[in-house]
This record gives C-alpha cells, sequence and structure tokens, in this order.
C-alpha cells in the first residue's frame, strides 16, 4: 500500500508521561503498545448531553463504531492542548481556545486501562459541529447515562468510550441537573 501522507510519529512515554522514545503509528500499533498519548473531547449541551458521532466505515479501527466528539493522537514533540486544538478543527470543524476548554482530566493504560494516556476535555457548544464526513457519518446528543445504556447493551464503540464517561461523567444523569 503506497502512503499519500508522511505518516504520523508519536512519542512513547514511561508511567510518568516522559517521552522516552518515538515510533511510527503503524509500528506502535503492530507492537500492541499503550504507551503513546491521545486527546479526547466531548461536546455537551446545555441540557447536559454529549455530541456523540459515529466513525464511518472505512476507519481501519472500529469502523462504524460510536466515537467521542474529537480524538486524535498527540503527534512526536506535539501538547496535548496542541493536538486537542488540532484534532477538534480537523474532526470538528471547530476552532478552539485551550481558555474555551474544561479539563476533565488524564487516564492511562496502567490505572485506568486505557489504549493509551489520554488527557480529556469539554466544551460546551449547542450547535451541531461541522463534523468532517470522511471521519463520521451519523451523529446524536445523548445524556451520558442514556449512552452508557445503549454502550452496555452492546452497541458498538471505541474502547476508550465507555471507560471515559464512566470515570468522568458516572453513571449522572444530567437531564436532571
Amino acid at each position: 500500500m503506497e502512503q499519500t501522507e508522511q505518516e504520523e510519529i508519536l512519542d512513547l512515554v514511561n508511567e510518568r508521561d516522559e517521552v522516552i522514545d518515538s515510533k511510527p503509528r503503524s509500528e506502535v500499533y503492530a507492537l500492541g503498545l499503550r504507551n503513546f498519548r491521545v486527546v479526547n473531547l466531548f461536546i455537551r449541551n446545555n441540557k447536559g448531553e454529549i455530541w456523540i458521532p459515529r466513525r464511518t466505515a472505512h476507519k481501519r479501527l472500529f469502523p462504524l463504531c460510536l466515537d467521542m466528539s474529537v480524538a486524535g493522537h498527540v503527534e512526536s514533540g506535539e501538547s496535548y492542548e496542541a493536538a486537542l486544538i488540532r484534532e477538534t478543527h480537523e474532526e470538528a470543524g471547530i476552532v478552539v481556545d485551550v481558555t474555551q476548554l474544561k479539563h476533565l482530566g488524564k487516564a492511562t493504560p496502567h490505572e485506568h486501562n486505557m489504549s493509551a494516556f489520554s488527557e480529556t476535555y469539554e466544551l460546551t457548544q449547542n450547535e451541531v459541529p461541522n463534523y468532517n464526513p470522511h471521519d463520521f457519518c451519523e451523529w446524536m446528543w445523548i445524556t451520558p447515562s442514556d449512552l452508557l445504556k445503549k454502550l452496555d447493551a452492546g452497541e458498538p464503540c471505541k474502547s476508550d468510550l465507555p471507560k471515559l464517561v464512566r470515570l468522568f461523567y458516572g453513571q449522572v444523569d444530567t437531564k436532571t441537573e
């Protein structure tokens, strides 16, 4: 398979999230490594619902699965915040500044059984994002508790989605907030 773009290089980190090496993304996945960095964003409206998209069928990993509002790799030498700003624009068509974001927290492979070192943020917005149709094919606004019910009932999703929703939103029904 011929590549049309240069492959992403990802930093590998130790348990303290300190860079120890770098490898091409394909090699990181081929080796089953979990010590790389990702960012996640949940877009939440004033009703307490989060915007959850479904990945397109052509995605190599998790095709047609529910996803975080925005999710992406932190490239080598890039900060979590810079990656989040880049990914939010690429996937959701939203230009954000870190001052608009609420930092929900960090999750790691060794503490939370995540697929990678993850920093998760929240953006309050009532409008549906102008999402990239190459990334997502449909979407929904849904409360965290209803999303967890859907996922527990077998709705296909990225493996970290239910972990992040439980970690940062718990089982609370936000419709009553």
